[in-house]
């Protein structure tokens, strides 16, 4: 499965796509920022805007080293640097979502801060006990190892560190439509209920602090989303549809009919070591 997960994810140019955008608004890599990236590389539903909500939550400082698990091409790890000015380190399984994401980091003056590693999620190459705390955004769906991936987590945070998840969840026995984002076909998605996802966290040694369901949140940013293109005529210069490919329309509307359905929902859930 991992390789058909990081088949589905793999572009090709994917650098050069961005690269691409940036030029549209009148950038170059020199002068780009990290809010002007924001809307390519912060892969998951709502955006910075839902990053801002779920990180918000941790309450970070500058001493803090955080841990990103699946980080794709870094949008969130580069936005947690900037904003509380910790260190991050990322992992992730697709090596163009890696590659790009450091080329990213460079390009904004965060390859200090920032590091990002190509890797399985549920084998990290780290020390027990390195982070002050760990994130993880719309990445669950691609694992279907919950219990070793949540160990393995528990592992490599500190005694007392927070984690946030914000993964979509499955809320009904109705068959999702595909294509989606995080998977073409059924078989390289490895949804679970937010009951599943409970159940592995304390197995691995977690205390749940709070859950929230993000449904309406959703809801409303996809049909902002949608009115924003058809103001425009088209989707933007820079976009997460630009990580999806060619099938990115069919795949965003898939979603959000998912959603409507009643099928799946983004839902954050926060535990503590």
């Amino acid at each position: 499965m991992k390789d058909s997960v990081t088949a589905h994810y793999t572009q090709g140019q994917l650098l050069d796509r961005i690269l691409s955008g940036v030029d549209a608004i009148g950038k170059t890599p020199d002068t780009v920022t990290v809010d002007e990236l924001a809307p390519v590389d912060e892969f998951h539903i709502g955006g910075r805007q839902a990053s801002e909500d779920f990180i918000g939550q941790l309450e970070l400082s500058a001493d803090d080293h955080t841990l990103d698990v699946g980080c794709g091409i870094g949008g969130t790890s580069r936005f947690v640097a900037s904003r509380f000015g910790c260190r991050v380190t990322g992992v992730d399984l697709t090596p163009e979502f890696v590659s790009t994401g450091q080329s990213l980091c460079d390009w904004v003056g965060l390859s200090k801060q920032v590091e990002l590693h190509q890797g399985d999620a549920t084998a990290m190459p780290f020390a027990d006990e390195s982070f002050d705390a760990a994130i993880m955004l719309h990445v669950g769906m691609n694992i279907a190892d919950k219990a070793g991936l949540f160990s393995e987590v528990y592992r490599l945070i500190k005694p007392a560190a927070k984690f946030g998840i914000y993964d979509v969840m499955q809320t009904s026995d109705e068959a999702l439509t595909y294509p989606v984002p995080w998977s073409s076909v059924p078989g390289t998605s490895a949804l679970a209920t937010r009951e599943e996802y409970i159940e592995a966290l304390e197995q691995a040694g977690f205390t749940v602090i709070k859950i929230r369901d993000r449904r309406d949140f959703a809801a409303e940013f996809f049909a902002e989303t949608r009115r924003r293109m058809e103001q425009a005529g088209g989707a933007p210069p820079l976009g997460v549809h630009i990580a999806m490919g060619e099938s990115a329309p069919i795949k965003i509307s898939n979603m959000v009919d998912n959603i409507a359905a009643g099928r799946v929902s983004p839902v954050e859930i926060f535990v503590h070591k």
